[in-house]
Protein backbone atom coordinates (compact mmCIF):
# COMPACT_ATOMS: atom_id res chain seq x y z
CA UNK A 1 0.00 0.00 0.00
CA UNK A 2 3.44 2.58 0.42
CA UNK A 3 5.66 1.94 -2.31
CA UNK A 4 9.04 4.03 -1.00
CA UNK A 5 11.64 5.00 -3.77
CA UNK A 6 14.63 7.39 -4.43
CA UNK A 7 17.65 6.26 -2.00
CA UNK A 8 20.99 6.01 -3.04
CA UNK A 9 24.88 7.21 -2.21
CA UNK A 10 25.82 10.27 -2.49
CA UNK A 11 28.84 12.38 -1.09
CA UNK A 12 28.61 14.95 1.84
CA UNK A 13 26.89 17.94 0.59
CA UNK A 14 24.82 16.30 -1.97
CA UNK A 15 21.31 15.83 -2.42
CA UNK A 16 19.14 13.48 -2.83
CA UNK A 17 14.34 13.02 -3.23
CA UNK A 18 12.49 10.25 -1.97
CA UNK A 19 9.21 9.86 -3.02
CA UNK A 20 6.61 7.38 -1.81
CA UNK A 21 3.09 6.10 -3.31
CA UNK A 22 0.06 5.24 -1.67
CA UNK A 23 -3.07 3.93 -2.62
CA UNK A 24 -5.87 6.66 -2.78
CA UNK A 25 -8.15 5.68 0.26
CA UNK A 26 -4.86 5.68 2.13
CA UNK A 27 -3.12 9.21 0.86
CA UNK A 28 -6.10 11.31 0.94
CA UNK A 29 -7.30 10.99 4.54
CA UNK A 30 -4.26 10.94 6.43
CA UNK A 31 -1.25 12.93 7.15
CA UNK A 32 2.18 11.17 5.97
CA UNK A 33 5.17 11.01 7.32
CA UNK A 34 8.95 10.41 6.80
CA UNK A 35 11.15 8.56 8.90
CA UNK A 36 14.66 7.05 9.10
CA UNK A 37 16.65 4.52 11.34
CA UNK A 38 20.33 5.39 11.13
CA UNK A 39 22.69 2.36 12.07
CA UNK A 40 22.68 1.81 15.54
CA UNK A 41 19.94 4.04 16.48
CA UNK A 42 16.25 4.18 17.08
CA UNK A 43 13.96 5.33 14.21
CA UNK A 44 13.16 8.42 14.80
CA UNK A 45 10.58 11.03 13.07
CA UNK A 46 11.95 13.15 10.05
CA UNK A 47 9.02 15.40 9.23
CA UNK A 48 5.38 14.81 8.10
CA UNK A 49 2.79 16.89 6.25
CA UNK A 50 -0.98 16.83 6.84
CA UNK A 51 -3.78 16.37 4.67
CA UNK A 52 -3.94 20.60 4.27
CA UNK A 53 -0.19 20.97 3.77
CA UNK A 54 0.97 21.94 7.33
CA UNK A 55 4.60 20.16 7.88
CA UNK A 56 6.53 19.87 10.59
CA UNK A 57 10.33 18.68 11.04
CA UNK A 58 13.07 17.31 13.29
CA UNK A 59 15.47 19.93 14.41
CA UNK A 60 17.93 18.04 12.91
CA UNK A 61 16.60 18.54 9.06
CA UNK A 62 14.93 21.85 9.47
CA UNK A 63 16.04 24.32 6.18
CA UNK A 64 17.56 21.21 4.93
CA UNK A 65 14.50 18.68 3.75
CA UNK A 66 11.28 19.25 2.58
CA UNK A 67 8.84 17.16 2.82
CA UNK A 68 5.71 17.85 -0.03
CA UNK A 69 2.75 16.11 -1.33
CA UNK A 70 0.59 15.44 -4.50
CA UNK A 71 -2.95 14.77 -3.48
CA UNK A 72 -3.40 14.06 -7.27
CA UNK A 73 -0.93 11.35 -7.40
CA UNK A 74 -1.35 10.34 -3.73
CA UNK A 75 2.55 10.84 -3.27
CA UNK A 76 4.74 12.50 -0.70
CA UNK A 77 8.03 13.13 -1.09
CA UNK A 78 11.01 14.16 0.97
CA UNK A 79 13.58 16.54 -0.96
CA UNK A 80 16.91 16.25 1.03
CA UNK A 81 19.93 18.73 0.72
CA UNK A 82 23.05 19.72 2.07
CA UNK A 83 22.99 15.86 3.22
CA UNK A 84 25.55 14.66 6.12
CA UNK A 85 26.69 11.66 6.80
CA UNK A 86 24.60 11.39 9.96
CA UNK A 87 21.53 11.48 7.43
CA UNK A 88 22.63 7.97 6.51
CA UNK A 89 19.90 4.78 6.73
CA UNK A 90 17.08 3.40 6.13
CA UNK A 91 13.95 6.11 5.20
CA UNK A 92 10.50 4.74 5.66
CA UNK A 93 7.40 6.80 4.49
CA UNK A 94 4.53 6.28 7.04
CA UNK A 95 0.56 7.16 6.96
CA UNK A 96 1.21 8.82 10.31
CA UNK A 97 -0.06 7.62 13.26
CA UNK A 98 -0.53 3.66 12.50
CA UNK A 99 1.30 0.49 11.29
CA UNK A 100 0.97 1.40 8.01
CA UNK A 101 4.88 1.62 6.85
CA UNK A 102 6.43 1.56 3.07
CA UNK A 103 9.55 -1.19 3.01
CA UNK A 104 12.34 1.56 3.36
CA UNK A 105 14.63 2.67 1.35
CA UNK A 106 18.57 3.14 2.02
CA UNK A 107 20.26 6.64 2.17
CA UNK A 108 24.13 6.22 2.83
CA UNK A 109 25.78 9.71 2.57
CA UNK A 110 29.80 9.44 2.70
CA UNK A 111 31.88 12.25 4.01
Amino acid sequence: QLQASGGGLVQAGGSLRLSCIASGSIFSRNNMAWYRRGPGKQRELVAFIETGGTTSYVDAVKGRFTISRDNAKNTVDLQMNSLKPEDTGVYYCNVLGTGLWGQGTLVTVSS
